[in-house]
């Protein structure tokens, strides 16, 4: 009962909540920016919904992982940005406007593309030969309802609201930050034995693949001619992925704890990666950021 509590109803809640939190601080011209900024918008879906997905794909063909953990992998590349790349792109100098506006909109498009990459993986790595049920549609919806209207509400909030969403949001902010580390806390005791089990062979993978996508992202975006701190923004957002919205598909949609493993260890260990990329990169944009903007949680 404890276990399908956690899983059925603090999981959806608490992610919920975070997602209301970076609604309190989005208005449309976010999404106006990103239209006038369509070159970073493209290259940043591409790293994001293309490429990250392929390289977790080949790096579970390379580490041979099979399974649910595989399909855990899987779930997490499919999984929209960390709102927690926002400070780090703060830490790292880099486009934090661009961040912020990134994170709405692959907020939003995730809710289309993860439920037909989660559905292709089952059937990948779960089906031999036998029937894997992953409706789309249904997968679509639930989605929709833990990601799509929360950061509604909480851009509606801002729009009616603005005095009153101004002051909720750092609070919102710090609650989110809690929920986040409660939500990895529990997902580690639930999981624990197959966490430990797990770990070395696991924690390899999602290291390469947090930094290959930190140095891919980065890459990209200046070879595309972006600019330094777009580039250094497209890094860590091709790599921080929400690892709190990985672990509610694994627990609570598919109800598989095994799948909610690769979420668990990427969601702690992506930190390491991007804090070292966040203080490198910081190295090389010569004008600092005078103030800090709101940031969100995981």
């Amino acid at each position: 009962m404890q276990i399908d509590f956690v899983s059925l109803v603090l999981l959806p809640a608490a992610l919920a909540f975070i997602m209301f939190s970076l609604g309190l601080g989005l208005t449309g011209g976010d999404f106006a920016r990103i239209v006038r900024q369509p070159r970073a918008l493209l290259v940043g879906m591409l790293c994001h919904f293309v490429l990250l997905p392929l390289a977790a794909y080949a790096l579970i063909r390379l580490f041979g992982i099979t399974g649910a953990f595989a399909v855990g992998f899987m779930i997490l590349a499919a999984c929209p940005t960390g709102t927690t790349s926002n400070l780090l792109t703060f830490l790292a100098r880099g486009d934090v406007a661009l961040a912020l506006s990134f994170t709405a909109v692959a907020s939003v498009l995730t809710i289309f593309t993860l439920p037909l990459i989660v559905s292709w993986s089952l059937q990948q790595f779960m089906g031999g030969g036998r029937a894997v049920s992953a409706p789309a549609g249904p997968m679509m919806a639930q989605v929709f309802l833990i990601l799509g209207v929360p950061v509604a509400l909480g851009m509606l909030m801002r729009r009616l609201k603005p005095q009153s969403a101004l002051r909720l949001e750092p609070v919102a902010t710090k609650v989110s930050t809690v929920l986040f580390i409660v939500i990895v806390l529990l997902a580690v005791i639930k999981n624990w034995v197959l966490l430990t089990a797990n770990f070395a062979t696991l924690a390899p993978m999602a290291v390469v693949l947090n930094l290959s996508m930190l140095a891919c992202g980065f890459a990209v975006a200046w070879l595309a001619r972006l600019s330094r701190r777009q580039s250094i923004t497209l890094g860590i957002e091709s790599a921080v992925q929400n690892a709190t919205l990985a672990l509610v598909i694994a627990s609570t949609v598919l109800q598989d704890e095994a799948m909610a493993i690769p979420g668990a260890i990427y969601g702690v260990l992506m930190y390491a990666g991007g804090l070292l990329f966040a203080f490198v990169a910081r190295r090389f944009v010569d004008t600092p950021v005078a103030a800090a903007p709101s940031v969100h949680a995981a």
